[in-house]
């Protein structure tokens, strides 16, 4: 079972492999995170407070040039973290609440 601990620390080495690649594959990994949050029952709100934690450290050590890039791809990052909530919701009666 994930944990928000887990999350932190799996979101923190999956967002960390997205800035250095920016492929695909990396992307991925943040949305089989959301996937797995998901499935844990950890909020929305978790969620987007567990990234926010993540990329307020990784901007502490971003040279300032390069914070608007790692700010850019950190969004692209998050888009795919919550993806799985917002199918959640549209697969619902009326788009609310998870399917069930």
């Amino acid at each position: 079972m994930t944990t928000i601990d887990d999350l932190h620390r799996d979101h923190r080495a999956a967002l960390l492999r997205h800035l250095g690649r920016r492929e695909e594959s990396a992307l991925a990994a943040g949305y089989q995170l959301g996937r797995s949050a998901l499935a844990a029952d950890i909020s929305l709100l978790e969620v987007v407070r567990v990234h926010h934690d993540v990329l307020i450290e990784v901007l502490r050590d971003t040279p300032a040039d390069e914070v608007p890039a790692v700010a850019e791809a950190a969004s692209d990052f998050l888009l795919e973290l919550v993806a799985s909530y917002d199918m959640s919701q549209r697969r619902t009666p009326g788009g609310r609440g998870r399917p069930g």
